[in-house]
């Protein structure tokens, strides 16, 4: 997928959803070819951020074995509650953009 594509739309992820950081740093870092905690992430919650509209570049074979060990290289003792507070930002946003109604391509997050 074309990384400018990538950079688009993390572009238009609306600032007002939580956590929305997160997922636009996931996809400009999947864009860069980079394997970040984000771009993982953004890889684990591709399923249900497809349902939102969103590009989702090939995935990982194991976007969640993947984070981990990206965590547990910074610090294998804290590695499981990062992962675990990771996926809770991760479900935050997906929420709230459903909530919301928000869907790649539009300008918007009225409903």
């Amino acid at each position: 997928m074309a990384a400018i594509l990538l950079e688009q739309q993390a572009d238009a992820i609306p600032a007002d959803l939580p956590r929305h950081d997160l997922i636009a740093q996931g996809l400009r870092d999947l864009a860069a070819g980079l394997e970040s905690a984000e771009a993982m992430l953004f890889q684990i919650g591709a399923p249900r951020l497809a349902g939102l509209g969103l590009q989702i570049p090939e995935r990982a074979a194991s976007p969640e074995h993947g984070l981990y060990h990206l965590l547990a290289r910074d610090g294998a003792d804290s590695a499981h509650a990062r992962y675990n507070a990771l996926i809770r930002r991760l479900v935050s946003f997906e929420r709230a953009a459903e909530c919301v109604k928000w869907r790649a391509g539009t300008r918007s997050t009225d409903s």
